[in-house]
């Protein structure tokens, strides 16, 4: 998986797949799995062999409620696993919103930057633009502790657009290229569970934003549920990898860049069916059981055009 991020921007690929590791006691997913740094750095070995672009290493949770933890703390989580995974060769992100995590992550080896506060940190975007890596701007209002009480909206699709687009200004005014910004809209930070589903019903006024568009549906609460029995609690994190693929397939089909999963393997193959079926060649000829010699029969069920399918 060695190569560069610019790599992963150019046109044409795949849906790109962000494996996420999370080496705190505490995040809403995987909290606690990966205390121990090796195991930590065994998790995003195996994120690369089944198909991850980028391994995305956090130190610090930011469900809802959650507590902020002491920059050193997030750095001696963090540095070591982010230092092994890429000195084996990973792509490394680092998941954070301090300037002096950032700082000490790049100089270990991280190639982008990941930060959920929208860049609140003016020292975060100045370290980015000097050092040149890229960097996620993600959509949220205020911390943690308070973004719930903030998910008010009239229009969440222009708003969350709007407050996108003014701080991708700011970015870009701190001095870093715009050719380095992904751009996330934030599902699940200051959002209800109707506003994560209108935001993904209108992605495609996210995709028109002109850059790459990262996205990460995996296992939050709005998944959780939909998938409830009638009157019955949300599925459990855990049961709600099948609903996450779903969203994966459909994002892949509507254009995104890349997706933001904990579990790799089944994201990468649901988007690889989706550039199959999006393929305008016929592939049925790969196959060992196809009929090389039999031509397109616009007449034969199988052949015809399915007005339905994703373009």
């Amino acid at each position: 998986m060695s190569g560069t991020v610019e790599e992963l921007l150019l046109p044409g690929g795949l849906t790109r797949v962000m494996g996420v590791v999370n080496v705190t006691p505490d995040s809403f997913s995987d909290g606690g799995t990966y205390l121990d740094p090796l195991d930590a750095v065994r998790a995003g070995l195996r994120m690369a062999d089944d198909g991850a672009d980028l391994v995305d290493v956090g130190g610090e949770s930011t469900r809802p409620g959650a507590s902020r933890v002491i920059a050193a703390e997030e750095m001696r989580r963090v540095l070591p696993v982010v230092a092994e995974l890429a000195a084996a060769g990973v792509r490394v992100s680092v998941d954070t919103s301090r300037a002096a995590v950032a700082a000490a992550a790049v100089d270990a080896g991280a190639v982008l930057v990941n930060d959920v506060s929208g860049g609140a940190d003016p020292d975060l975007l100045g370290l980015v633009a000097d050092r040149g890596v890229h960097y996620v701007l993600m959509h949220g209002r205020g911390t943690s502790a308070d973004m719930a009480s903030r998910a008010v909206y009239r229009d969440v699709v222009a708003e969350v657009v709007a407050e996108l687009v003014d701080r991708l200004g700011a970015v870009l005014a701190a001095g870093i290229a715009e050719d380095r910004v992904i751009l996330d809209p934030g599902i699940g930070f200051a959002k209800t569970a109707r506003h994560n589903w209108t935001l993904l019903r209108h992605i495609d006024a996210f995709v028109a934003l002109g850059r790459p568009l990262l996205v990460g549906t995996s296992r939050k609460s709005f998944l959780g549920s939909v998938l409830a029995d009638a009157n019955g609690p949300a599925r459990p994190v855990a049961d709600r990898d099948d609903a996450t693929q779903a969203t994966t397939a459909l994002l892949a089909a509507a254009g995104v860049w890349g997706v933001r999963v904990h579990a790799v393997r089944p994201a990468a193959d649901a988007v690889r069916v989706v550039r199959a079926w999006r393929d305008d060649s016929d592939r049925r000829g790969d196959g060992p059981e196809a009929d090389p010699g039999r031509a397109v029969d616009p007449g034969r069920v199988e052949d015809r055009e399915v007005p339905w399918a994703p373009r």
